[in-house]
């Protein structure tokens, strides 16, 4: 069964089920998607929702995807399933660089539309019907979906809500002999956590003492604060046959409508991930892998131009949150662009984000859709500018001084 309400149905739409698989029916669309459709129905709403970052595609990124375009027909054809070559040997170099260790561009990385398709083909090589998959939570919804959609079951463990740091004895009390994998995202999508080393490397230990796979979303490698640093898991190399890890251009470079990710695994599980990655997608869009070349291979300038930018607009976020205290509690974010904030009012989040958007209309994402502990949260983007976040915090304020829940 669903885990959450979807928006959707709470906006009063309805699905026909008559010949629709178990499989489907099980899932839902994620709310991250649901409310700016939702929000499209109405008129002039501010997004703090869905994960968009403002900023443009970087020009030199634009210029070598059209100079490719109109001077090489191969452009707009198919490439080779695991993506052009050139790319995957500039994948390679750029995560050997940061992780220390050899990569194989042949053998252990395939480009991917977006880490998204990544992340669906690891769970459907890996999971089996029945299998139990280790989630924390509050979670990025659409990795709950996945599992759903290869008929396992997510096991969800709440974060330690004080500083949304992993709880490693609570993982290992999760532990069952039908788990098959453990899925992380860090830094972290829906709370802003970043997960400290030490508590990475002892839920590794944990994954090889049973044998599990490790799923790894690491969208976000590049965006920590407060001189924090990301911890990759591909920089264990014990861990090499337990691990897929999944990488995007969307949010380091500005690329979100190119849909280009890749993955990296060892030889013998990426070969499986094959089967899923031709069923489904062939190959990564040409036009956006050579994209993605450019971003790798041209001037690095834009990606700490993103990040600052983004420091900024936390620490607006922040500020904003701060002069709402009889509302808003929360966990100042240490990595990616999103927190978690609990109100104060009386009701389930799906109906919070809905009144909200219908009327104040701002964008927010349900917390329930991130997993059990999600609910009572509504998780807030700050990748839109600075006037966009002021002017939907400037709509919140004079929403909440309505007193629109009179009995919290």
């Amino acid at each position: 069964m669903p885990l959450q309400r979807s928006a959707l149905v709470a906006a009063g739409k309805s699905y026909r089920l008559k010949g629709i698989s178990q499989r489907v029916r099980r899932i839902n669309i994620s709310a991250i998607k649901e409310m700016p459709l939702l929000a499209s129905r109405l008129e002039g709403c501010l997004s703090l929702g869905q994960g968009i970052p403002s900023f443009p595609t970087p020009r030199h990124i634009v210029e070598a995807a059209f100079a490719a375009m109109t001077e090489s027909p191969e452009t707009g054809k198919y490439s080779l399933g695991p993506g052009l070559l050139e790319l995957r040997k500039a994948v390679a170099f750029e995560l050997s660089r940061k992780a220390g260790i050899p990569v194989d561009p042949q053998r252990e990385i395939c480009i991917t539309v977006g880490a998204m398709e990544a992340l669906a083909a690891a769970v459907l090589t890996v999971v089996d019907r029945g299998d139990e998959v280790i989630l924390p939570t509050p979670n990025y919804a659409s990795h709950i979906e996945q599992v759903l959609l290869a008929e396992g079951v997510p096991v969800f463990v709440p974060l330690l809500e004080t500083d949304w740091q992993l709880d490693v004895k609570a993982f290992e009390r999760a532990v069952t002999p039908r788990t098959k994998a453990i899925i992380l995202c860090n830094p972290h999508n829906p709370t802003g956590a970043n997960f400290r080393p030490e508590d990475l490397r002892r839920l590794v230990e944990i994954a090889l003492r049973r044998d599990l796979f490790i799923i790894s979303d690491e969208t976000y490698d590049f965006l920590v604060y407060d001189g924090g640093m990301h911890f990759s898991l591909t920089s264990i190399p014990e861990l090499r046959e337990n691990l897929i890890a999944t990488f995007s251009f969307s949010k380091k470079y500005a690329m979100t409508g190119w849909r280009v990710g890749y993955v990296f695994a060892a030889e013998g599980v990426l070969d499986q991930m094959m089967k899923i990655h031709d069923a489904v997608a062939i190959c990564a869009p040409t036009v956006s892998q050579v994209a993605a070349l450019a971003a790798l291979s041209g001037p690095q300038e834009c990606v700490w131009e993103i990040a600052a930018a983004l420091r900024r607009r936390r620490d607006l976020t922040c500020r904003r949150l701060d002069g709402l205290r009889d509302h808003f509690c929360y966990v100042r974010p240490r990595g990616a662009y999103y927190l978690m904030a609990r109100y104060t009012a009386p009701v389930d989040s799906m109906t919070y984000a809905l009144r909200l958007l219908r009327e104040a209309r701002v964008i927010t994402i349900p917390g329930a859709a991130f997993g059990p502990t999600g609910e009572g949260h509504i998780r807030l983007s700050f990748g839109g500018t600075e006037e966009e976040i002021d002017g939907a915090f400037d709509r919140m304020t004079r929403w909440l001084k309505t007193n629109p829940f009179p009995h919290s």
